[in-house]
């Protein structure tokens, strides 16, 4: 692992990570339709509701996005203490912080104008930025137990989740677009889940983080729940975002459980 420590920063970019926290959580009640905004449901002709495709997941599966805004708002504070800016963890970590935060919000803006198209553009981009994160999480160590739990935890569940959401959003893209999958939609939509199911694990073997296994099996899980019980019903999919589901979570949590085997002391 990398050090993580090294002379401070100028509050010049903390405060720049701050700023755009910010904006992405006012962002998020918009989506929400919580300030007037059209919910994100109800916007791009309802084509990233709940029963739009059959990789939509279910409406329960989006509560995960308070536990990441809060991560988030905890993230962009506490990057701010004098500790984190003197951490050269963080100062590799805030330009990406910065991007990812900014490109949710403008992911939230996209989908409000109704360009469903240029959403998907904007949420593949995202997920790259998160992957770079993760990246750079993986080479270094966490600097104590609140620096596991923010850092790594926010950005860990941000990148599951945004992996199942993205796959979601090209469902909903091809489905606009009038694409039925080749004739075999159940066939085509497992495989679409197996492959991201095998992401989750790559993640889990490289890493050795639990936190995007949980949001990307949350996701999955809650893909089944919405073929089960929905306007969209499909068992075939169901039962396959089931399996996936449960081959990460088991992935992540074994993988983690023998990574800190393997870091304990002699």
């Amino acid at each position: 692992m990398e050090t993580t420590t090294r002379g401070g920063t100028g509050l010049a970019v903390p405060v720049l990570v701050l700023a755009s926290g910010i904006v992405a959580i006012v962002g998020a009640f918009l989506g929400s339709g919580v300030l007037g905004g059209t919910p994100i449901q109800l916007a791009a002709d309802g084509w990233l509701n709940e029963d739009s495709t059959p990789l939509a997941p279910a409406k329960g599966a989006f509560r995960i996005w308070s536990l990441i805004y809060l991560g988030l708002l905890a993230y962009s504070v506490w990057q701010l203490l004098p500790a984190q800016r003197r951490s050269a963890r963080q100062q590799i970590l805030r330009p990406s912080a910065v991007a990812a935060m900014l490109l949710n919000a403008a992911w939230i803006w996209v989908v409000q104008a109704g360009w469903l198209g240029l959403s998907l553009a904007v949420i593949v981009v995202l997920l790259a930025v998160l992957a770079r994160i993760f990246v750079l999480l993986a080479r270094t160590s966490p600097e104590g137990t609140a620096d596991t739990i923010i850092t790594d935890g926010t950005f860990g569940l941000y990148f599951g989740w945004v992996t199942i959401a993205t796959v979601a959003n090209t469902s909903a893209v091809l489905g606009a677009a009038g694409f039925d999958g080749f004739g075999m939609p159940v066939a085509l939509a497992s495989a679409v889940l197996a492959a991201a199911a095998l992401i989750g694990v790559a993640t889990a073997w490289l890493g050795g983080r639990l936190a995007p296994a949980l949001a990307l099996s949350w996701g999955l899980a809650w893909i089944s729940v919405g073929r089960l019980d929905g306007g969209l019903v499909s068992t075939g999919v169901a039962t396959a975002a089931t399996i996936c589901a449960a081959v990460v979570l088991i992935a992540g949590i074994v993988l983690r459980l023998r990574r800190g085997r393997r870091t304990l002391p002699a």
